[in-house]
């Protein structure tokens, strides 16, 4: 099976960090946050990927073009103009860049790229700026036994600010520093995907979760499967400095590998 990543968008909210890379390229422990997510999907056998590309897209195509050189140890023989390396302790993967349009929707991105997934088998469909524990290999059993086009994984976020139980009389009854927000469930990004779903993708400037996703839902095309643990996406400085803090003290939760 395959894992698709979308790596194109232009990270706004977390500038100080993307003004010079792509968001997936903004690292966590001295890793790419892109190579966290990839090596998530390898723990459960997943190598094949193919990665959606936009805004500073050649970062993405240098890192892995010269990815021996960031990640074993090498010889160079100046003289003779060799290079040897020293070891091939490098994940088995092999991943397919494919350049969808600076300004291409989520959506679009995702049609661009099924020309180079199966057109009969099944896929992952990932953000490229989150990283969890999803067992990946339940949620694919998942997808196979309902049979539908469309899995996602639904989570349970915590609240952002503090909640405090204020009794009639003004007393504080109780204090969560991170509740477990409203309780809802929403979309955590992790899908898995039936190529048919690009009949659902009009062009460039749709949007997955909007007409495609709403659409599928309304026809009963699309299954929930409900992940408890651990997921953080990283959308700002704080949630960066989040999961580096995570990393540095070997606390990781998505590090299943």
């Amino acid at each position: 099976m395959k894992a698709v990543i979308l790596a194109g968008g232009m990270g706004t909210r977390l500038s100080e960090e993307t003004s010079l890379r792509p968001k997936p390229m903004v690292e966590i422990g001295g890793r790419p946050i892109l190579w966290h997510i990839m090596k998530t999907y390898s723990a459960y056998g997943i190598n094949d990927f193919v990665i959606c590309l936009g805004y500073k897209g050649y970062v993405i195509k240098e890192y892995f073009a010269n990815y021996f050189l960031h990640s074993t140890d090498v010889s160079f023989d100046l003289i003779n103009n060799k290079v040897e390396f020293l070891r091939n302790d490098c994940e088995p993967w092999k991943v397919t860049l494919v350049d969808t349009g600076e300004q291409t929707m989520t959506g679009g991105r995702l049609r661009r790229i099924l020309p180079y997934v199966e057109s009969e088998e099944s896929f992952c469909f990932t953000y490229g700026d989150g990283v969890s524990n999803v067992n990946m290999k339940e949620l694919i059993e998942y997808h196979q036994e309902h049979g539908k086009p469309v899995t996602l994984t639904a989570i349970r976020p915590h609240g952002k600010y503090g909640a405090v139980n204020i009794e009639s009389n003004g007393s504080v009854s109780s204090f969560a520093e991170k509740p477990s927000g409203d309780g809802r469930w929403i979309n955590g990004g992790f899908f898995v995907l039936s190529p048919k779903v690009g009949d659902f993708i009009k062009d460039d400037s749709t949007m997955w979760e909007r007409d495609p996703m709403e659409s599928l839902c309304e026809r009963g095309d699309v299954n929930a499967y409900r992940h408890s643990g651990f997921w953080q996406s990283m959308d700002t400085i704080h949630d960066k400095k989040v999961l580096e803090d995570l990393w540095a003290t070997g606390s990781a939760p998505w590090k299943v590998w």
